[in-house]
């Protein structure tokens, strides 16, 4: 039998400070930067999981709803959604603060994917993720579709292979 961890074992929060270095000419955080904060967020979560090296295999969309401002505190929250075989998806979710007008708003959320490897760089199996909030359920149960589609999109599995998207793509059952 696989091992278990659950998914609240898994979470990071990371909190930063967006400085000077960190901001475009509108004074506001760079997407890069963002997307690099994202990285390491939820790399350790996926290292928390899976206890091993993990590598990034995909990024999900992801927007920006809220621009970010010089001098925000920003607060990255991460957690494993569900574990593959060797893969994991990690959820993160990004605040941003500003402290002394006592003003918070959600800026970003997006889902990235990991793989776990061993010394060699090879894959290596992963404990399951074991959901228990209802919250983290919706994100387990939403996971298999949304790693079917990144595949899709990868070229990596045909359309009428990816039963848990049939809909999306009108595939009829005679046809797959």
């Amino acid at each position: 039998m696989r091992k278990q961890k659950t998914v609240k074992e898994s979470y990071v929060i990371m909190t930063e400070l967006v400085l000077p270095n960190d901001t475009n000419t509108l004074h506001n955080l760079m997407g890069g930067k963002m997307m690099h904060w994202m990285d390491i967020v939820s790399a350790i979560a996926a290292q928390k999981h899976s206890n091993r090296i993990v590598v990034t295999a995909s990024v999900d969309n992801v927007s920006f709803k809220e621009s970010i401002k010089l001098g925000n505190v920003v607060t990255l929250e991460a957690k494993v959604t569900r574990a593959f075989s060797s893969s994991m998806e990690v959820h993160i979710n990004v605040w941003a603060e500003d402290i002394p007008s006592g003003k918070k708003v959600k800026s970003n959320q997006a889902y990235f994917t990991f793989v776990a490897v061993d010394q060699l760089g090879n894959p290596i199996d992963v404990p399951e993720a074991i959901p228990e909030t209802e919250e983290e359920i919706s994100h387990y149960d939403g996971a298999l579709r949304r790693r079917q589609l990144r595949l899709v999109l990868a070229g990596r599995m045909k359309p009428s292979e990816a039963n848990e998207l049939k809909s999306i793509f009108d595939i009829k059952e005679e046809e797959a």
